[in-house]
């Protein structure tokens, strides 16, 4: 599959450069993906902008990818959702199991208070006296 990963200083923005993601597409994004987990740098954006179609199983897979990130505690943000995708997810409810925005700065925006968010959590871990 072929994908544009741009490596900024604090997340790696994926972009597939395909116009349609079916599932066996997605479970090859997945195994790129979820490595990502275990990098010095672990927060991704995935540009979804090329994208014009999906497949309801493709959606899954993302919802999914998202999922074990965050279990993880690593942030992935889906962003660039074509009209038409974006449509489709939410007709399959899948859209609302997922972390997206409409741009690629917005979604950086999401890192960064998630990034914050994560720090504060921490620190409620010590007992209290």
């Amino acid at each position: 599959m072929n994908v544009k990963i741009d490596t900024k200083e604090r997340f790696t923005v994926i972009t597939p450069e395909l116009e349609s993601l079916s599932a066996n597409m997605t479970a090859e994004l997945k195994d790129m993906l979820l490595p990502y987990i275990q990098k010095d740098i672990p927060h991704v954006i995935l540009n979804l902008e090329l994208v014009k179609e999906i497949d309801e199983e493709s959606g899954e897979t993302l919802a999914d990818i998202q999922q074990q990130f965050y279990e993880s505690d690593c942030s992935f943000v889906i962003c660039g959702l074509q009209e038409k995708v974006e449509n489709l997810l939410d007709e399959k409810e899948i859209l609302e199991l997922m972390n997206v925005t409409p741009t690629e700065s917005e979604a950086w925006d999401i890192l960064q208070m998630e990034e914050v968010e994560r720090e504060l959590m921490s620190g409620d871990d010590e007992p209290e006296e």
